[in-house]
């Protein structure tokens, strides 16, 4: 940051010193903003009892009011604060530069936009690439290149002292120590947020975190900076090393460069995972096992083997290699493994370990998903059931990282894979936690609930991200209103009214002085970092060796029993950032986009036909395949193991007819585990409308509905629970009676996009409608190359009479690759048609 910016900052900060002396109540609001159909709230908080009648949103282009809202009942006392109240102006949903103004009293002005989000998720990558470590390219230098020397690697038959190549990776927050147990959790969770979320980022960075595009996207690069370090960390089955450096670090503020702390030159030491405890200096910590680290290093690496099977397959297949070994170390001795402190008392204690088995089956299953892995699965499910509620929810206290990751990612991988009574169970296990972590908030209207302890912003965007997880996962909203609050927390509904993210609003009060070299020493903007968050007064009062370098500007707000926050160098337990907050905060913020793009119409418009979808939203790569199948199934068990060697979620609708075919047993058994999407195609295949007059009824509304429900019967009958309420009519033949009948019975009509001709593959060849499957494979090229393949749904039949031997779905692998190869991205039909 130059100069003259932190002078202004310091100017601003000034001022808000000088108000926060005199003023006697504030309005807090998320700075970042609002979406037009998002939740919208503010909290009230003042030095007295009083309360206002009415709040009145402002316009602040024209300073006219343009909504008034009462406030709800009254909160009491929090923090600081004598009295406290939500205000919620959900309902207005006008785009627009908006404060809220109350009793003489103003919020800073917020934005309501659609892309209010926009861009955020790339902002803070800014921070993961400052974190780089080898070559790093804010600074366009490289350090620690000399790393490093091995420790306590002797029953490996690795020396102490020996060379190992730990190069590369991030620094874990201003220190410059590095964790796999928080870069894991890091290269894990951006793996997820392109995923889930692939077109909200972009392509401005080359894999070396220069300028430049290289038609990858920029949280592809980073995470794949990740997995490269945590290759070297665990380079060969039966090696495995947790952590780079320690606490020794700390004997000096500098920017990165080559450290001569650790009496082996410029060299670091590597600490082996060993399972048992271990010690340098006077600290012993309490190891129990190799799992928790070990598993982690699974699920990191099954996510980017998933993501590089089309990217790079030799990269993908070494990535899966190191998957499946890790886990086998993670059963070498189950437990946890803590880091290793050797001048203070402050380590990573986590204390759990059965999530990360939890989530390192369930990835490794996703990964592998085939009839010889169905153990993997099942061996998930069983750890999700040793720790249902991640333990610090609804709990005041914790050590520091003790219960870590901070939010179960284990549940939302399996819930996504399971289906019936199991999926049901592990989605309320979410429910169990979000509702403890309630019981706290409900109390204060700012809605918190997340204890004051180290990183609790940590905790706090994790907790979003659970929220967001238990929402999508089951549908329920309940926790709507909590979820927003806890993201709003983060960018200024807090307190102490600041963003905790630097840098982000850029118009916004966020933290100029944390604790970091970068910004101390230089002046260097640490853009997009999350720093740690408010922590219990009494915990700040017990902290060894803090102090304050400058005048409190939040002496006010912080005066009081309950918690503390000091936009302070000189406090590193609530202002320092750290690398695998910021990584999870931008899962969260991809989240909030690409939501937002859907929920407020900038994007998603699905195509319809006689009443139903035809086609998903045509702004996006994104295709899905559905199957069905009424009397012929044969290529069922070669359509999932191809389906199951690309990565590929599709749908599949068959008739009660099929479910009930004793042939099919065996491939619907595989269905039942596998994560697709399992739907009805009518019980017994009936015409509905004639095919010349479409207009022409041949069943009754009675009739249809006792064939679907017959359908349906037949489906749980063969043991399989029906995904959701999407159904495709039987010959693909309706009209908009039969989608008025579906909708007002809650069943979602959809069928195959016009012109992409993979329905035509039941054809024979005496039929003079015949396509032949190359014929099939260059229309479907010919449609994407004319740009009309963008939301398609594309349907193939899993069996086809004996007369046609051409079977298309025998090309089906090659049509995966051409459209992967070419951007496209396959969803599951629910995603597409969301």
């Amino acid at each position: 940051m130059a100069a003259s910016a932190v002078i202004s900052f310091a100017i601003l900060l000034l001022a808000f010193k000088d108000q926060s002396e005199t003023a006697s109540s504030w309005i807090r609001i998320n700075q970042l903003g609002y979406t037009p159909t998002g939740i919208k709230a503010a909290v009230w908080c003042s030095k007295t009892e009083k309360l206002p009648a009415i709040f009145r949103l402002i316009d602040s282009a024209t300073g006219g009011a343009v909504y008034s809202v009462k406030p709800s009942g009254a909160f009491g006392s929090y923090g600081p604060f004598k009295q406290t109240c939500r205000v919620d102006f959900s309902r207005f949903t006008r785009p627009g530069s908006y404060y809220l103004e109350a009793g003489g009293v103003r919020s800073p002005v917020f934005r309501i936009a659609a892309n209010v989000y926009d861009g955020a998720a790339d902002f803070c990558l800014r921070y993961m690439r400052q974190q780089r470590c080898g070559f790093n390219p804010f600074l366009n230098d490289s350090c620690h290149t000399h790393d490093g020397y091995a420790l306590y690697g002797a029953e490996a038959g690795i020396p102490d002292s020996s060379y190992v190549d730990a190069r590369g990776g991030w620094h874990d927050a201003s220190d410059y120590l590095q964790y796999v147990t928080t870069s894991a959790n890091a290269t894990a969770q951006l793996l997820m947020a392109y995923r889930d979320f692939p077109a909200v980022f972009g392509d401005e960075r080359l894999a070396n975190g220069l300028s430049g595009k290289n038609g990858m996207a920029d949280v592809v690069d980073e995470a794949k900076w990740g997995l490269d370090w945590l290759l070297k960390m665990h380079p060969a089955a039966g090696q495995m090393y947790n952590q780079v450096a320690d606490d020794r670090d700390h004997m000096g503020m500098r920017i990165p460069g080559e450290d001569t702390f650790y009496g082996k030159g410029y060299a670091r030491p590597v600490y082996f995972v060993t399972g048992t405890p271990q010690q340098r200096g006077r600290f012993l910590n309490t190891t129990t096992g190799t799992s928790s680290t070990a598993a982690k290093f699974t699920s990191a690496f099954a996510l980017g083997s998933m993501l590089f099977s089309y990217k790079d397959s030799n990269y993908a297949s070494l990535l899966s290699t190191r998957a499946q070994s890790a886990l086998q170390f993670a059963n070498r001795k189950k437990g946890n493994t803590q880091t290793v402190s050797v001048r203070s008392p402050y380590i990573y204690a986590e204390d759990n370990w059965v999530d990360d088995m939890e989530l390192g089956y369930a990835t490794l299953y996703t990964l592998l998903k085939d009839v010889a892995s169905r153990d993997l699965l099942d061996q998930s499910f069983r750890y999700a059931g040793k720790e249902p509620v991640t333990p610090w929810m609804g709990t005041d206290t914790a050590s520091h990282y003790q219960w870590y990751p901070f939010i179960n990612l284990g549940h939302y991988e399996l819930a996504r894979l399971l289906s019936g009574s199991k999926r049901d169970t592990v989605i309320g296990f979410y429910r169990e936690g979000i509702q403890r972590v309630w019981q706290k908030a409900k109390q204060n209207a700012f809605y918190r609930g997340i204890p004051f302890i180290w990183c609790s912003n940590n905790l706090t965007t994790g907790f979003a991200i659970q929220c967001y997880w238990y929402r999508q996962l089951s549908g329920d909203v309940q926790f709507s209103a909590l979820e927003q609050a806890n993201f709003d927390w983060l960018f200024g509904c807090n307190p102490w009214g600041t963003s905790m993210v630097y840098g982000l609003p850029s118009s916004g009060d966020t933290p100029v002085d944390p604790h970091s070299a970068f910004t101390h020493l230089k002046n260097y903007p640490i853009d997009g970092g999350l720093v740690d968050g408010p922590v219990y007064s009494s915990i700040y009062r017990s902290l060894i060796g803090i102090t304050l370098s400058q005048q409190d500007e939040y002496a006010w707000f912080n005066n009081n029993p309950l918690a503390v926050y000091h936009d302070d160098y000189g406090d590193y337990s609530t202002n320092e950032p750290t690398m695998d907050g910021t990584a999870s905060l931008i899962y969260l913020l991809a989240a909030k986009q690409a939501e937002a793009t859907k929920l407020n119409g900038k994007k998603r418009q699905l195509q319809k036909q006689q009443g139903a979808i035809i086609r998903g939203d045509v702004s996006g790569k994104e295709v899905s395949l559905v199957f069905t199948a009424d009397e012929f199934g044969e290529g069922l068990q070669h359509i999932i193991s191809t389906l199951d060697q690309f990565k590929v979620r599709a749908g599949f609708f068959f008739t009660g007819n099929f479910y009930r075919n004793p042939a099919f047993r065996e491939g619907l058994q595989l269905l039942g585990h596998s994560g697709h999407y399992l739907g009805p195609h009518s019980d017994k295949h009936l015409l509905y409308c004639d095919w010349e007059k479409r207009d022409s009824l041949l069943v009754t509304r009675e009739q249809f509905l006792e064939d679907y429900q017959q359908n349906i019967v037949a489906m749980q009958q063969a043991g399989i629970k029906p995904t959701g309420n999407l159904f495709i009519p039987p010959y693909e033949w309706w009209n908009d009676s039969i989608a008025a009948w579906g909708i007002n019975n809650g069943i979602r009509l959809f069928s195959f996009t016009p012109g992409t001709s993979t329905n035509a593959d039941y054809t024979v060849p005496d039929d003079r409608n015949y396509l032949s499957s190359e014929s099939i494979l260059q229309r479907v090229k010919g449609f994407s190359n004319a740009g009309n393949l963008n939301g398609a749904i594309l349907l193939i039949h899993a069996g086809t009479d004996p007369g046609r031997r051409d079977k298309f779905y025998q090309r089906m692998g090659e049509l995966i690759r051409y459209l992967q190869e070419n951007g496209y991205r396959f969803c599951r039909i629910d995603e597409l048609l969301r």
